[in-house]
């Protein structure tokens, strides 16, 4: 029998109940055991939405962030923070920073946050030296056990494995991390003998940065790591996601653990390599759905390729989505107002568990017993495939028709700086700012009765004008010499692009955590990409006229727009970024064609596409 299992769910609540509770607190308008109490309240939720699978992830739930969480669970927070705050506060403190109380002026600065991974999710980097030493401190997860425990269903307690976590810190002096791995190790194991007398027969210790290129060093802190812990009461399942495991895909099949996970989209071609190398009395998990998008899985072609796979392994073969199910929202059926047809091809966290199941189902009781599930789902898959929304020939043929020449400009460097020095008449530094004026609550207001449709366009459009108006008077006041319009109209930097453009489609609910309360809702881009008018032209131009100095358009990159949206699974990334590029540069050309001369164009997520492994970097920047 296959057994069903998942990494980890959402936090943040259908309604984004954490958000707003944890809001809430941090103002001073609730209680801690307030708070404590939506927290196990959304815990209980979603272990019973998860209750369908054979092994129920705890300790996935964070009030802030799972690795700062391990950070407190070790002992293992800055000795800045206040010492004398109770233990929550003390953990709020590394996440948020906070003023000292006698004297404002003063502050206990926040712990460092950075991407984890190549997801749009942030971290809390942990912090070392000389003297970190750790300290098990285990009530609050034990505390979740107990909880889940009491909802009579079988968990599987999750945690951030050791040599990760030391990966992922930063050191304030030149201390060796690894030196400390001796010292957390014990702690671990210690961890481990808790687990045991409360029954827990299997914890997840996720590795990451197994898909990671790593020296011996690290590739050795991985051996000393889990030999030293091999002894351990409790079944260890290594989990390792997001990528391939390349050169260290016999380390992680060789490691004395009882199972190892692999990330069955991203590593699909690896999956007969590790059966091969994997000792016949480890379980294999493999991640066959995909954690990280939004598309449904096609479960017959999935199917296909895991029934002989579990011809082979019986009941070592366990199925999971490829990661946490953090980087996806929560419940698909929240959304009210998303075309029919495009819904039907979505499944977010909760209708990817109950993917998860038929195919579960299907594996162990046979096709027929989900008969009608598949059927469902071959009509979603094929309706997508031959959908004229998602596939438009005229974008797909100037795709075809892209050249070098495109690339190349009518006249060299040295001819056009001579032109535009003579018609900006700029001084040798010119000023500038980066764009957008602050979204005053006036602003968001004036957005919202517009959506609502309590004010009509002309009045809304006024309203933006005004704005406008006040952003070129301050930056003429204060002397910029390249002004900018402010961008008032502006909700998102992507969603405004996207909203105008054909083959992108909007969530109501489709909340994702970034990190803390902060959440952000990306847009899906579903089909070919094409711009059906001009997008910034018309407040481009009336903010130009307002001054007789320049003012700049101002547009999201294509690569922006790719890496902070849900992308479309059914062709290559670069693909679609092509098309994204040909509409941007189809708003340039207009803006031009406007009289606009200087145009700047923001790639704030460039670097966020990298490959986890710098060997496939280049790759990408081509």
């Amino acid at each position: 029998m296959a057994t069903t299992h998942n990494l980890g769910f959402p936090r943040i609540g259908k309604q984004r109940e954490l958000k707003f509770a944890l809001e809430s607190y941090w103002r001073g308008d609730s209680s801690q055991q307030t708070l404590k109490d939506i927290g196990q309240s959304l815990r209980q939720a979603h272990w019973e939405i998860q209750s369908q699978c054979d092994y129920v992830p705890v300790g996935d739930f964070s009030f802030y962030d799972h690795v700062l969480d391990n950070s407190a669970l070790f002992g293992n927070l800055p000795q800045r923070i206040d010492q004398h705050a109770n233990e929550l506060d003390r953990y709020f403190q590394v996440a948020r920073g906070q003023a000292q109380a006698d004297n404002q002026c003063q502050h206990s600065a926040a712990g460092e946050m950075t991407k984890w991974f190549d997801t749009n999710y942030h971290y809390i980097v942990p912090e070392f030296s000389a003297e970190t030493t750790f300290n098990l401190n285990p009530a609050s997860l034990l505390n979740q056990i107990q909880q889940a425990k009491a909802q009579n269903i079988t968990i599987k307690p999750v945690i951030l494995g050791p040599v990760s976590y030391l990966w992922l810190g930063k050191t304030k002096d030149d201390t060796d991390k690894l030196s400390l791995l001796d010292d957390l190790i014990c702690h671990y194991e210690q961890l481990l003998i808790l687990l045991a007398e409360e029954g827990i027969e299997w914890l997840q210790i996720d590795e990451p940065i197994l898909v990671t290129e790593l020296d011996h060093s690290w590739q050795h802190a991985l051996k000393q790591a889990y030999f030293s812990l091999h002894k351990s009461p409790v079944k260890l399942l290594l989990t390792s996601y997001f990528g391939e495991l390349k050169e260290n895909l016999h380390l992680a099949c060789e490691l004395p653990v009882a199972g190892l996970h692999l990330d069955a989209i991203n590593a699909f071609e690896e999956i007969t390599q590790v059966i091969d190398w994997l000792a016949p009395h480890k379980v294999l998990s493999l991640g066959v759905i995909n954690g990280r998008n939004i598309w449904t899985t096609d479960l017959s072609a999935t199917l296909d390729w895991l029934e002989p796979l579990h011809s082979r392994l019986q009941d070592r073969l366990w199925l999971a989505p490829s990661c946490s199910l953090l980087h996806v929202p929560v419940d698909l059926d929240n959304e009210e107002n998303l075309d029919d047809d495009i819904k039907s091809w979505l499944a977010f966290a909760v209708q990817k568990l109950d993917e998860l199941n038929v195919l579960a189902i299907a594996l162990n009781e046979g096709r027929d017993a989900v008969a009608e599930e598949l059927v469902l789902n071959a009509i979603s898959i094929n309706s997508r495939k031959q959908s004229s929304r998602v596939h438009n020939p005229i974008v797909k043929s100037r795709v075809l028709s892209i050249t070098a020449d495109l690339a190349n400009r009518q006249s060299n460097y040295q001819s056009r700086v001579t032109i535009q020095k003579r018609r900006f008449n700029l001084p040798l530094f010119p000023t500038t700012t980066i764009g957008s004026f602050p979204q005053t609550p006036e602003i968001r207001q004036a957005r919202k009765q517009f959506r609502l449709g309590e004010i009509d366009e002309q009045h809304y459009q006024q309203f933006i004008k005004n704005e406008i108006i006040h952003a070129i008077e301050q930056q003429e006041v204060l002397g910029l010499d390249v002004l900018v319009h402010g961008e008032a109209e502006r909700n998102d930097m992507v969603e405004y692009f996207g909203q105008q453009l054909d083959g992108y489609a909007f969530s109501q609910f489709g909340w994702v955590q970034s990190y803390g309360s902060r959440c952000v809702k990306p847009p899906i881009i579903f089909g070919d990409i094409s711009r059906p008018k001009p997008m910034t032209v018309d407040w481009a131009t009336y903010a130009q006229s307002l001054s007789n100095k320049p003012v700049k358009g101002m547009l999201t990159g294509s690569v922006t727009l790719l890496n902070w949206s849900f992308v479309r699974d059914d062709q290559p990334r670069s693909q679609t970024c092509l098309q994204l590029a040909l509409a941007i540069r189809d708003e340039v050309l207009d803006l031009e064609a406007a009289g606009i001369r200087i145009i700047q164009i923001d790639e704030a997520a460039l670097r966020e596409g990298l490959p986890l492994r710098q060997s496939q970097w280049q790759s990408y920047l081509d």
